[in-house]
Formats: structure tokens, C-alpha cells, sequence
């Protein structure tokens, strides 16, 4: 009986600490891309990606909350996470993340070294430059929002082991993407996150300003997501039903930003999130869909 419930904490910790349902988006994103740049789908790439992805997402989770365990100490939301509760050591914790970096990079090289690249430069963003930052200054979603935009783009990477305008105008989506997406979660655990110092709101408050900025790039995100079905976007395409069909959507993802600017209030910002995500994952789908059933 104690194995069993042993087993059950390990493989709970194990979910936590490397934020499995945020790996698993983040794998989502990545075979998005593939898809959309592949012209015969490999398998072995595929899971190559999927493994790839999900190690490289949770290597930077790990060494973000080596970093921060003082901090999540501090917060509801996290102090019960596995290293500031006391059930994973910094060591071991360490050792999880050094080898996901290298099991991370060495499947994405099998794939190709320039996809290898790029999740390399993801994990040393996140874990270098955007937490640190996220004590110090607001901009920090602007650096976090650089490692959050590749998997889309690292996808396509993938399929054509090549950079230009496709790969490009899909990281410039989920780049966006992330100022609605991560304002809104900062608006509805601002007294959380303010026990931990950090600061993740454009004005630092949860004022007219702040929700101002997440209408702009609500509506940027919208935008740079039709720009597809004007045909200059390389191989990216785009069909115009889908394009309305993704425009449409975004409208919805535009409403709950402005009732965020006129309630100011938690759920509204807890709306915002929730219509981002399903923006995102929607998007990805009928991008996906459009290429297949035209």
C-alpha cells in the first residue's frame, strides 16, 4: 500500500515539476507546425518532436523552479510544489534538468540541428533572461513571450530545415499571443504573485492602462493571425472560410478583452484566459485542417 501511494506522489511530483499540461501544449504547438511545413509526414519526426518538445519545456520548467523555490515558497499557488515542499531536493531536481536539456536537444538534433538550435535558444531565454527578470520589471513577459513563440515555429523547422516568412509568421502569432494570455493570468493572481515579488502587469497594476495594452494586443494577435489568406506568406496558407472561421474566433478572444477594460475584475480576467487558450488551440487546429482539406 505505502509503494503504491510512494509511487502515486512520484509520478504527481514528476507531473508538477516539469508542468505537464504546459509540455503538452507546448508538444501540441510543435506537431501543429510540423504538419503545416511537412510534405510527407514522418513518423519518427513526430515522435522525435513530441519527445523533444516535451523534454525541452520541462528542462526550463525545472531549472525555473530551482530558481524561484525561495519565491514559490512564498505563493499559495506554489508553495506546495515539489522542491519548496521539500519532496524533491535541488540535486535531484537539478539532475531532471540537465537530463531533459540533453535528451531535449539530442532528439531535435536527430531531427535536425538547426531544429535543435532553436529549442536550445529557448530553454537558455527562459531560464536566463525571462525568470530573472520577473522580479525586476514588467518587460519580462516581452522576454518570456520570445521561448513561448518557438514551438510553433520550431514545428516547421522541423519539417523543412529552414527558416523564412512561414516559420516566421508562426511564431509572430503565438508571440502576440502571449501578452492577452499571461496579462490576464497576472491580473487574476496579482495578490499572489505580488507575495513573491513579481510584477507581471505592463503598468504593474490592474488599472485602465494595463487593460488597455491587453485590448492592443489582443487585436494584433487577430490580425497577424488572417494575415496568412493574403497570399504572401510563402507556403503558409490560408483559405479565406478559414480565415473567417479564425477571425470570428478572435472577435470572441477580443470581447472578453474589452469586458476585462470595463469590469477590471478577477473572473472577467479569468475569461480573457480561458478564451486565449481556446483561441490558440482552435487556431492550430483549423490551420492544420485548412492545409489538409484544401
Amino acid at each position: 500500500m505505502q509503494t503504491s501511494i510512494s509511487k502515486v506522489s512520484i509520478i504527481s511530483d514528476f507531473k508538477e515539476i516539469t508542468k505537464m499540461r504546459l509540455s503538452l501544449s507546448v508538444v501540441f504547438s510543435a506537431i501543429a507546425g510540423y504538419l503545416l511545413g511537412a510534405t510527407t509526414i514522418e513518423v519518427s519526426t513526430l515522435i522525435l518532436l513530441a519527445f523533444g518538445g516535451y523534454f525541452m519545456v520541462g528542462a526550463s520548467n525545472v531549472y525555473n523552479q530551482i530558481i524561484e523555490r525561495d519565491l514559490d515558497a512564498l505563493m499559495d499557488r506554489t508553495k506546495n510544489r515539489p522542491i519548496p515542499a521539500g519532496r524533491i531536493s535541488v540535486n535531484t531536481a537539478f539532475a531532471i534538468a540537465v537530463l531533459f536539456t540533453i535528451l531535449g536537444i539530442a532528439s531535435l538534433y536527430v531531427i535536425n540541428p538547426r531544429t535543435a538550435m532553436y529549442g536550445a535558444i529557448s530553454i537558455f531565454l527562459y531560464t536566463s533572461i525571462y525568470t530573472p527578470l520577473k522580479t525586476k520589471t514588467p518587460l519580462s513577459v516581452f522576454a518570456g513571450a520570445i521561448p513561448g513563440a518557438i514551438p510553433f515555429m520550431l514545428g516547421w523547422v522541423a519539417a523543412r530545415d529552414a527558416f523564412g516568412i512561414e516559420p516566421g509568421t508562426l511564431f509572430a502569432i503565438q508571440f502576440f499571443w502571449q501578452f492577452p494570455h499571461f496579462w490576464a493570468i497576472g491580473w487574476f493572481l496579482y495578490d499572489d504573485y505580488k507575495k513573491g515579488g513579481f510584477f507581471m502587469l505592463p503598468t504593474g497594476k490592474r488599472d485602465k492602462g494595463t487593460a488597455t495594452q491587453i485590448i492592443v494586443y489582443t487585436i494584433w494577435t487577430v490580425l497577424v493571425s488572417v494575415i496568412p489568406v493574403f497570399g504572401f506568406t510563402g507556403d503558409l496558407k490560408l483559405s479565406i472560410v478559414a480565415a473567417v472561421i479564425v477571425f470570428a474566433i478572435g472577435l470572441v478572444m477580443i470581447y472578453y478583452a474589452l469586458q476585462l477594460f470595463q469590469k477590471r475584475t478577477v473572473l472577467a480576467a479569468r475569461h480573457l484566459m480561458l478564451a486565449s487558450v481556446i483561441y490558440i488551440t482552435l487556431l492550430q487546429i483549423i490551420y492544420v485542417a485548412d492545409k489538409f482539406i484544401r
